[in-house]
């Protein structure tokens, strides 16, 4: 098949699917945005395990894992006979269900901080949650950020996406730098007595310097705020308990989501009871809360991740591409434009501008490359269990073809005879 008609019906649906949904998805980061139209597939039909099939037919080994919400991989024969039982007995009732209580547990007793949970459906409820409960605990306004909290006004309003977010809201959302604690510290000095929460990714593409969680922590306390950690993507995937468990800091809150159900919709807030209990107060209130098939997964998900070595295996297998990687970036002399980072369960490839190449041309490129040798990829590795040996393997292969290729497209200026599509655009970037 022709790279000109390798992705026909995908353009086909993308060009009907813009006529009746803004950018063609429901996810931003799964839109026409993301990739080069003309080298990129647009739909996915199928998955099973870690691959997935696009609306062509094209098979690929998958390392975006819908946006690192399954972690077990495709069609979990465990997750799907669970869901499938429940399914049998009822979706949603009228009164709470004992899954509830059940998954709440669970999450205690794998969270440091949980003493209590409630359930939204996307991280961003449960982002927004945790800031509301911190305003109404501690009786202040402002919040301190670093990272990607989601689409809601009192995160969003702080970025480049802020169309739309009244600027009194904005004005109250404050960003500073991962592991510089005195970036911190200014916003404390400006605004004293007026935060109500440091909310913060523990960590993505950066390790946390030594002391610097714990020290975000005691300024936040010092300052009479709470700190909250966003583990939307790093809770259930970096260990069972999270990035806390990781680094040993305990915050006040910490929000979940992602892997916590292997793909099916549910996120969380968990924390101290004291804390907590005000969730009684304020109003934080979903009718598919209590959604009983998502429940049953995240039940089966948790079960799983206790049962088997899951984390264990991401840990390895990623750690193995992260020094094939690198060790294939040093080789074709491409370490001034590539790079490796982030932690071996969500890895990242860095691309940074090459004169006279701008770093969304080289993504372009980057992209079409790994698309038409069968790597669905955005740029990173975000692990499943169902990555094997085989997988594994073929990514490093198609690296050991690519990365020379950008090499030698950004080194002897043959990145435009390369590219058979229009570059990227500049996008607004999340980290």
């Amino acid at each position: 098949m022709t790279i000109e008609h390798r992705y026909q019906t995908s353009e086909q649906w993308l060009a009907r699917a813009l006529k009746t949904i803004p950018l063609g998805s429901q996810t931003f980061s799964k839109s026409k945005t993301q990739y080069p139209y003309g080298v990129s597939p647009y739909f996915v039909e199928r998955g099973e395990g870690s691959h997935v099939w696009d609306a062509d037919g094209n098979e690929y080994v998958d390392f975006i894992m819908s946006l690192a919400a399954v972690t077990l991989g495709y069609r979990d024969p465990d997750v799907t006979e669970a869901v499938r039982r429940q399914l049998d007995v009822g979706v949603i009732f009228s009164l709470p269900h004992r899954l509830e209580m059940e998954v709440a547990e669970a999450i205690v007793e794998a969270v440091p901080c949980a003493e209590m949970v409630r359930f939204g459906k996307n991280g961003s409820d449960a982002t927004a949650g945790a800031i509301r409960l911190a305003r109404a605990v501690t009786g202040r306004d402002r919040v301190a950020v670093c990272g990607y909290h989601g689409w809601q006004d009192w995160y969003i309003g702080s970025t480049a996406r802020n169309k739309g977010v009244p600027q009194a809201v904005r004005d109250l959302t404050h960003t500073f730098a991962y592991n510089d604690l005195g970036s911190l510290q200014v916003l404390f000095d400006r605004h004293p007595n007026e935060f109500a929460a440091v909310i913060l990714e523990p960590m993505n593409v950066t390790e946390p310097a030594p002391g610097f969680l714990q020290g975000v922590k005691d300024l936040a306390h010092r300052h009479g705020a709470l700190l909250v950690f966003d583990e939307t993507i790093t809770g259930f995937r970096y260990e069972i308990g999270g990035a806390q468990q990781r680094f040993g800091v305990v915050p006040d809150l910490a929000t979940f989501g992602k892997g916590l159900a292997n793909g099916y919709p549910l996120s969380a807030v968990a924390g101290r009871a004291d804390l907590m209990k005000a969730m009684e107060e304020i109003f934080f209130s979903f009718t598919f809360g209590g959604e009983l098939l998502s429940l049953a997964a995240a039940k089966a998900t948790l079960a799983k991740l206790r049962r088997e070595p899951v984390i264990e295996m991401l840990k390895e297998r990623g750690a193995r591409v992260m020094r094939g990687l690198q060790a294939l970036i040093d080789l074709h002399g491409a370490a001034g434009f590539l790079g490796v980072a982030g932690d071996a369960t969500w890895s990242f490839v860095t691309i940074k501008d090459a004169a006279p190449y701008t770093s969304w041309q080289i993504k372009t490129l980057f992209l079409q490359e790994m698309f038409a040798r069968g790597i669905l990829t955005v740029g990173t590795h975000n692990l499943c269990y169902a990555h094997g040996e085989a997988q594994i393997e073929r990514l490093m292969a198609v690296y050991g073809e690519v990365v020379p290729l950008l090499a030698d497209a950004v080194k002897n200026g043959r990145l435009d005879s390369y590219l058979r599509c229009a570059p990227l655009e500049p996008l607004f970037k999340v980290r």
